[in-house]
């Protein structure tokens, strides 16, 4: 009676292991979100729900290898592409109280210079953004960031 119980206790626990696994999916954990930066439109609107609403799907995608920031201040300063990654992505789900506005400055097949303005309550942020078609993506290759 014993071996009955056990059996039936095994049994029991490797269904339910087997539909916890199941409703994860296969590979759950290992697959990452793709964001659509089919054209620049979209990897502009990607970069501005990164860097003022706090979005992480996508981060590594939308920024291309040699991506570089500089801030305009009293102490101008560079960042590289990891540093400005890992900043945002700690940002997550963060959204920033500014009204924000987009102008397309020059934009051509391969290329796009737009200029992001976030307007907080005391200050004033522009971000000049310059995109490039790598590929059959578009990603962020420079943003250089001024204050008023």
């Amino acid at each position: 009676m014993k071996t009955l119980v056990k059996t039936f206790a095994a049994a029991a626990l490797i269904a339910v292991s087997t539909f916890a696994i199941a409703a994860e999916g296969p590979g759950a954990k290992a697959t990452k979100t793709n964001v659509n930066l089919s054209t620049a439109d979209f990897a502009l609107e990607h970069y501005v729900a990164v860097t003022t609403e706090g979005e992480s799907a996508g981060v590594e995608q939308l920024f291309a290898e040699g991506f570089n920031q500089k801030i305009q201040a009293t102490n101008a300063q560079s960042n590289s592409r990891s540093e400005v990654v890992k900043s945002l992505k700690k940002q997550k789900g963060e959204k920033l109280n500014c009204t924000v506005s987009t102008d397309i400055i020059e934009e051509s097949a391969d290329y796009m210079v737009a200029k992001v303005t976030l307007k907080f309550e005391n200050f004033t942020k522009t971000d000049l953004v310059i995109l490039e078609r790598v590929g059959n993506d578009w990603k962020v290759s420079k943003s250089i960031n001024s204050y008023k």
